[in-house]
């Protein structure tokens, strides 16, 4: 066996290895016999292990080589004269290192869920949506294509989506889980028309023909134009992931589902699947002043704002949501600077630190509680705030602002949602009486 073919076995293992897990507990719960607890947390660990362990394979053979890229042709999905869609993975220093903490933390999570779910109704159906996400996370990550990485990054907003409301008897979670898959699906919308012009720009959706595949670094193959159209797109659809401001509100409502959820998704992998794919698409952001321009306002913005009313919310959850938000903001900034190994290792880190610690928020709870008790008293705050500099009456109107989560909700519901609803209802008036018309007939009163 060449070192290609070994390097092509080991890509497919990092896909295949959650795929197989998926399949191996999700078929017999469709059949009505699901498998008991412990073989469902095994089989899903051994996925997890056997992508971490590929990826760790993977990742030494290409450090000594020096990184060079290698692209896995899987299939061709479709071919029209000189327009094609491909399967292609990837495997370079973005890919490799993303998959081995991705899947590690996966794997963690499992260890963890299993004894947190413990005769929870909900059991299989948690840890079949925790392959899912597995799977299109790191089918996002291997992409070699916009197509395939659409696919993943698919896989990734349904599973969270789903996992928001996994307690779904409860009002409140439902209405999160509802909040957040609306707003995936609007930003969504900007990969699937930078899709449409990769495509119509290179007649395919490969990335090696938009620019050069190597990382740090690549350089872009299309004119400025079209790269500076792809990266604003790729920057509104990172925006929902990632949480941005206007596109907040749906992140500590995600914190309605189940605590092992809530690390994988917004403390460590799906908060920052919209900085992967800016990433991987550096060499067209680099082209692109007016994307980068944004990536700087809008994250600085919405660090600004995520610090600030992470300070003032009550429960742990919610103080840890705004904390991967504020992270999740610099991390974008770093990307508008056109840095690429700071941003990569800020992902890691912090990925690491904040799934840890709602991990933690539990028992951190329940620690909190004996220290004040121990104490006599609250503890005090701790560390220096610069908002404490300021005169007393700013400090009360930055801490109703905060109380009010910047208005964000207000904002957002005056300029979007209140006029589109508005619309859709005389749009609805409109047709019954189109249809009332065309019937010949009185048309019937509004509902």
């Amino acid at each position: 066996m060449t070192g290609h073919d070994l390097i092509v076995l080991l890509v497919v293992t990092q896909l295949a290895a959650p795929a197989a897990a998926l399949a191996a507990i999700g078929l017999p719960a469709l059949l009505g016999r699901p498998l008991d607890e412990r073989t469902t947390a095994r089989i899903v660990a051994a996925g997890f292990g056997g992508g971490f362990l590929a990826g760790a394979s993977t990742l030494a053979i290409l450090a000594g080589r020096g990184f060079t890229p290698e692209i896995v042709h899987v299939a061709t999905w479709f071919a029209v004269g000189h327009h094609e869609a491909t399967i292609h993975l990837v495997a370079d220093a973005l890919s490799e290192p993303y998959v081995c903490f991705s899947s590690g933390l996966c794997w963690l999570v499992n260890a963890f869920a299993g004894k947190y779910l413990h005769r929870e109704p909900g059991f299989t159906r948690f840890f079949i949506l925790l392959a899912l996400f597995g799977t299109g996370m790191n089918l996002m990550v291997l992409a070699d294509s916009i197509d395939i990485l659409f696919a993943g990054w698919e896989f990734v907003g349904i599973s969270s989506a789903l996992l928001i409301g996994f307690f779904h008897e409860r009002a409140n979670a439902v209405r999160a889980a509802l909040r957040a898959f609306t707003t995936y699906r609007i930003c969504d919308v900007g990969l699937l028309a930078a899709s449409v012009v990769i495509h119509r720009a290179v007649g395919s959706g490969d990335f090696e023909r938009a620019f050069t595949i190597e990382w740090p670094g690549g350089t872009c193959l299309v004119p400025q134009a079209t790269a500076t159209v792809v990266a604003l797109l790729l920057v509104f659809a990172s925006l929902g992931k990632t949480a941005q401001v206007p596109f907040s509100g749906w992140l500590p409502r995600a914190m309605e589902g189940p605590t092992p959820s809530s690390a994988i998704f917004y403390g460590a992998l799906s908060i920052h699947a919209g900085a992967y794919v800016l990433l991987r698409c550096g060499p067209l952001l680099e082209e692109a002043l007016p994307a980068r321009v944004a990536l700087l306002v809008l994250g600085t913005g919405s660090a600004l704002h995520a610090s600030l009313v992470g300070r003032v919310q009550t429960d742990l959850k919610s103080v840890l949501a705004y904390a991967s938000m504020t992270q999740a903001s610099l991390i974008l900034v770093e990307i508008g600077l056109g840095w690429h190994v700071v941003p990569l290792v800020h992902v890691v880190g912090h990925a690491i630190v904040r799934s840890l610690q709602i991990l933690r928020s539990p028992s951190a709870l329940h620690d909190r509680h004996e220290l004040e008790a121990a104490l006599g008293g609250h503890p005090g705050a701790g560390g220096l705030w610069p908002i404490s500099l300021l005169p007393a009456a700013w400090q009360r109107s930055l801490y109703r602002i905060a109380l009010d989560r910047g208005y964000e909700e207000m904002a957002v519901g005056r300029i979007f949602t209140g006029p589109v609803l508005r619309a859709l209802v005389v749009a609805a008036v409109a047709e019954r009486r189109w249809i009332a018309w065309l019937a010949g007939r009185a048309p019937e009163a509004r509902r």
